[in-house]
C-alpha cells in the first residue's frame, strides 16, 4: 500500500462514521475507546466472547485510515523469535565461511560483522515499531490469552515505551507509535500490569437493533423478513444454557447460508438442518433441535406480529 494515510478522526462522532464506512456498526462506547486510543496513543485492550467483532476493529481501522495491518496471532509457546526478531543463522554461517575462505581469521571481527541489521529477520512486533515514515501501522495482537505469562511480561516494554531491546544492536524505538489493538477471549486472566497500559473495553453481544443493522450491511441480499427472524432467533438463543453462544460472526454466516438456500422465512426443518452454522457443539445442537427450535420460531413470529400491530 503506497497511498497516503488518512488523518485520524477528530471526534467520537467522526470515529463512529469512520467505522461505519467499512460497515462496522459500533456502539458509542466502542467508538469512544477507539477515538481515545488514537488520540492518546494508548493500546486498546478488547475482551469478549469469540465472534463478537474484536479482531474486526483492527482490520476496519487499517482499511479506513489507509494504514498497513501487522498481525501477531498468539498461541501457546509464542516466543521472541516468532514475535519480535531472530537472527538469520543460515546467512550468518555462510558469511563466516566466505570470510574464512577469504583468509579472515579475526574471530571478534567476524562476530561483530554478522550481528548487524542486515542479518536480522523482523517479526510482527519489530515490523510494527519500525513502520513507515508518516504511516505507522495498525498492530493487532490477537488472542493474547493464548500465550504464556513470560511473553505477556515481555510486552510491557513494547507497550510502555514502544521499543524493544536487541542485545547485539541496542534499542529499536518507534518514531511514531502504531495503533495497537489487543484482543482476548478470556481463557485466562491477563495481568493487571499489562491492562494498566491499555484502554479497556468489553465487547459484548449486540442489541437486536444493532445486530439487525449489522446484517443489513454484511448480508444485504437477505430478505428483510428473514433478517428480522434470524436476529430474533439468535437473540433468544443467547438466553439459552449453551456451551458456546453464537456470536455476530455466526449470525452473519447463517444469514448468508440461508440466503444461498433461497429461504425467505424461518421454518423448523430449515433451522434444524442448519444449526451447525451457528452452534459448534453437538450437545448444543441436540438441545436446540426439534421442539425447542419450533418454540423459538413461534415466539419470534408472535413478537414480530405484536410489534407490527
Amino acid at each position: 500500500m503506497t497511498d497516503a494515510a488518512r488523518a485520524l478522526p477528530e471526534s467520537i462522532d467522526a470515529t463512529v462514521d469512520l467505522l461505519a464506512e467499512a460497515d462496522y456498526v459500533s456502539d458509542r462506547s466502542m467508538a469512544t475507546v477507539a477515538y481515545l486510543s488514537m488520540k492518546m496513543g494508548r493500546p486498546i485492550f478488547l475482551e469478549g466472547e469469540a465472534g463478537v467483532g474484536k479482531t474486526e476493529i483492527s482490520k476496519v481501522l487499517s482499511q479506513t485510515l489507509g494504514l498497513p495491518l501487522v498481525r501477531l496471532q498468539c498461541y501457546e509457546g509464542l516466543d521472541t523469535a516468532s514475535a519480535v526478531y531472530e537472527w538469520n543463522y543460515a546467512r550468518q554461517m555462510l558469511e563466516i565461511r566466505l570470510a574464512e575462505a577469504a583468509g579472515e581469521t579475526d574471530r571478534e571481527k567476524l562476530a561483530k560483522g554478522i550481528f548487524t541489521e542486515e542479518f536480522l529477520i523482523r517479526r510482527p512486533l519489530m515490523q510494527a515499531l519500525e513502520g513507515e515514515p508518516g504511516r505507522a501501522p495498525v498492530l493487532l495482537i490477537d488472542e493474547l490469552d493464548r500465550t504464556d505469562e513470560p511473553f505477556e511480561a515481555y510486552l510491557l516494554e513494547v507497550l510502555s515505551d514502544f521499543q524493544i531491546t536487541i542485545p547485539e544492536i541496542g534499542t529499536v524505538k518507534a518514531a511514531e507509535p502504531p495503533i495497537v489493538v489487543i484482543t482476548s477471549n478470556r481463557t485466562r486472566e491477563i495481568h493487571d500490569a499489562l491492562k494498566r497500559r491499555c484502554l479497556y473495553h468489553w465487547v459484548g453481544y449486540p442489541t437486536a437493533e444493532r445486530e439487525l443493522e449489522i446484517l443489513r450491511r454484511k448480508a444485504p441480499g437477505a430478505p428483510e423478513r428473514l433478517t428480522r427472524e434470524i436476529v430474533g432467533f439468535i437473540q433468544e438463543l443467547r438466553n439459552a444454557d449453551l456451551f458456546k453462544l453464537p456470536g455476530v460472526a455466526e449470525t452473519i454466516d447463517w444469514t448468508r447460508a440461508l440466503t444461498e438456500l433461497d429461504v425467505v422465512a424461518l421454518d423448523a426443518d430449515t433451522v434444524n438442518n442448519t444449526l451447525g452454522v451457528i452452534l459448534k457443539y453437538q450437545d448444543d445442537i441436540a438441545k436446540m433441535q426439534g421442539s425447542e427450535a419450533s418454540r423459538i420460531i413461534q415466539q419470534v413470529r408472535a413478537e414480530a406480529a405484536a410489534a407490527a400491530g
